[in-house]
């Protein structure tokens, strides 16, 4: 059945094009959910719209029993301006498909216009998942509250991109076994200070001095306080406070990240930030409030079933384009590591990385683009596990 996905690359780069130029942020989809359904509708596909958010279950039932897999393609977008400049850029300002998560819904829909066609020759059934909220790692969650993992038997998903390395060529697949993802969460860290007129520190608190030695003091977990072979990555991407030049605000805000592949280094670096934090801004005579706000746990593969997606995509691609072991996990962070908590499963990479073409641009970025030429790969690879995983 795969070898049918060829045949369907203009239609996935139409989709693909179609759903660019529409992104929406967060749990509400509703252009995106309409575009999809409308998509199934044609198709003739039956599904089930979320009540909760704009996510889609899609149930394509084999005339022969069978066991049950699940295909998860997120549809969220970013809120980024797109500066592509490509003839189907986003008509939503301030955002767009800065993630490839447009590429994963079509590639997910002609995955199940080829199944649709061949239903009858399918010995059991294949959900399709088209979830919501991925990048605020959420959608995954209401997914699973919906059932639509349950009573399966296994689950797979893809993501396109530079993820793994932009030196890997476009076209390849990465499918790695074990962890292959880290855990993300994000902090808040407010900083109370008095607010004073610049002329005078010496009658107010600053919290702009207390929040620059918070960020020197917090790298300190990762160089000091840890075994060098235990990982994690902590950023801090966002400061904010004051409104003019020569006045001392009376609150700074810090956000940043985590990023762990061992639940005892997550709650030992949560726990760290919140208290140095507090203890530095106690020294000039602060105050911290801190937040924690989790994130999705590590994406850690099943090794059967990782095998056998790697057969599946080398049946597909050949030998040389299947890599199945990476030198160490991505420290990025993916939701679909809920649904591998309930399920055996693999979460995929396809590298669309071709500098002549510039799409070896990183993820979330103005000028994120992919090689379209290896949409229909997607698509013949999620066929290809289906025929391999239902027999």
């Amino acid at each position: 059945m795969w070898e049918e996905c060829k045949d369907l690359q203009e239609y996935i780069v139409g989709l693909r094009r179609d759903l660019h130029q529409i992104p929406e942020v967060g749990f509400d989809l509703p252009e995106t959910q309409a575009y999809v359904t409308a998509e199934l509708d044609k198709i003739g596909i039956p599904y089930v719209c979320s009540e909760k958010d704009s996510s889609i279950i899609a149930t394509i039932e084999g005339d022969k029993a069978g066991k049950t897999v699940c295909l998860r393609a997120d549809m969220d977008a970013l809120p980024v301006t797109e500066a592509t400049g490509l003839p189907f850029s986003s008509r939503h300002e301030g955002c767009m498909h800065a993630c490839g998560h447009d590429t994963h819904t079509a590639m997910l829909l002609a995955t199940g216009k080829v199944l649709w066609a061949h239903r009858q020759e399918i010995a059991g059934t294949v959900r399709l998942l088209f979830q919501t909220s991925e990048e605020q790692s959420r959608g995954a969650e209401i997914m699973i509250e919906n059932g639509a993992v349950k009573d399966a038997d296994a689950v797979f998903g893809t993501h396109i991109g530079t993820l793994v390395d932009k030196a890997i060529p476009a076209g390849t697949f990465i499918i790695p076994s074990g962890c292959c993802m880290a855990a993300f969460d994000k902090f808040v860290i407010k900083v109370k200070g008095k607010g004073v007129h610049g002329s005078a520190p010496e009658k107010g608190i600053d919290p702009v001095n207390i929040a620059a030695h918070i960020v020197l003091a917090l790298q300190a977990i990762t160089t000091r306080e840890l075994n060098a072979t235990k990982p994690l990555v902590l950023t801090i991407g966002k400061i904010q406070g004051g409104s003019q030049y020569n006045i001392i605000p009376d609150e700074v805000v810090i956000e940043g990240t985590i990023r762990t592949l061992e639940e005892e280094v997550r709650q030992f670096a949560a726990k760290r930030i919140g208290e140095i934090s507090q203890a530095t801004a106690a020294v000039f005579g602060g105050s911290v409030d801190y937040e924690m706000i989790w994130g999705a746990p590590p994406v850690i593969n099943d090794n059967n079933m990782a095998a056998l997606a790697a057969k599946a995509a080398k049946k597909v691609l050949g030998e040389d384009n299947v890599i199945t072991e990476l030198p160490a996990p991505n420290m990025g962070g993916e939701d679909f590591a809920y649904y591998l908590e309930e399920l055996p499963g693999a979460f995929m990479f396809l590298s669309s990385s071709n500098p002549a073409k510039g799409t070896d641009v990183a993820h979330h970025n103005p000028k994120f683009n992919v090689d379209e030429d290896v949409l229909w790969e997607g698509a013949a690879v999620f066929v290809a596990v289906v025929e391999e995983f239902l027999k």
